[in-house]
Parts: C-alpha cells; structure tokens; sequence
C-alpha cells in the first residue's frame, strides 16, 4: 500500500487548522489504498522518509525562514535518503504573518538536491487563514494521497 508521510510543525492555532485541513484531505473516504502517516518535524527519522512514497510537509515562516523543526528534519533525513528518494513527490504548505518567500524558497533548495519531485504548488497563507485558504489545505492532502493510487 502506498505510504504518504506528513511531516509537520504545528506552532499555533492557525497551523494546527492548516494540519487539520492537509490531514483531513489525506485521509477522506474517497481515497482508498493510501496508508497516511504523520509526524511531527522533530520527531521524523530517515526510516520515515525512506518508507513513504510521498511528502507532504507543513512549517511556520520563522524571521523569514522556515521553522528550526523543519530544517532539523532535513538535516537529519537530507544524506541517508539522498539517493533512495529521488523523484518521490512532495508538497508543501506555510503559514506567515508577512512574506513567506524565503521559507518556500529554503524549502525547495533543499528538496531540489533531494532531487524530490513538486507534486502541487505551495499553499501559503499569509495571516489569518480565509475559507479558501482551508479548501487549498484540504485539497493539496488529497491530491497528493490520490496520485499515490493512481
């Protein structure tokens, strides 16, 4: 069965909503096969990322950056899944209080040498979250977890 991994940082109420909304997508009846798997930035190991067949990854834009979890997860994961990952989809979601830019940025640095594939583009929300915004987040967990059945 196909395994899609979430790895997240949910620091505020607001991630919390977006992790809800990804998760909630993921994991709809209407999706049958796929095994979702979540854990939290720091607490995901390569093991995770090695058994999974697709990311879907969620951070706070920390001063510009993405969150000390997320990059802890890289740096943890980035040499032991380099080569046995390659092509494996992956997408992202963020949430700002200002511009995002430099934490999607840092993020697609680093899955590029990871040489991960962009399943979706990112779903940034900047601010308080509008209903659209938690459509976005509902519909990139299953778009994702459908092209692992399809």
């Amino acid at each position: 069965m196909p395994r899609l991994l979430i790895v997240h940082h949910t620091a505020s109420p607001t991630l919390q909503a977006m992790f809800e909304a990804v998760h909630s997508g993921a994991t709809t009846d209407e999706i049958e096969g796929v095994e979702v798997v979540v854990r939290p930035a720091l607490g995901a190991t390569a093991v995770d990322v090695l058994e999974a067949d697709a990311y879907l990854l969620g951070t706070p834009v920390n001063i510009g950056y993405m969150s000390g979890a997320l990059k802890h997860f890289f740096d943890q994961i980035y040499y032991p899944c380099l080569e046995a990952t390659v092509r494996r989809p992956y997408a992202l979601y963020v949430h700002g209080n200002s511009d995002a830019t430099g934490a999607v940025k840092a993020v697609e640095s680093i899955v590029a040498g990871l040489q991960w594939r962009q399943a979706r583009p990112p779903v940034v929300v900047i601010g308080v979250p509008a209903k659209d915004d938690m459509e976005a987040c509902w519909e990139l967990g299953a778009t994702v977890a459908a092209e692992l059945v399809m």
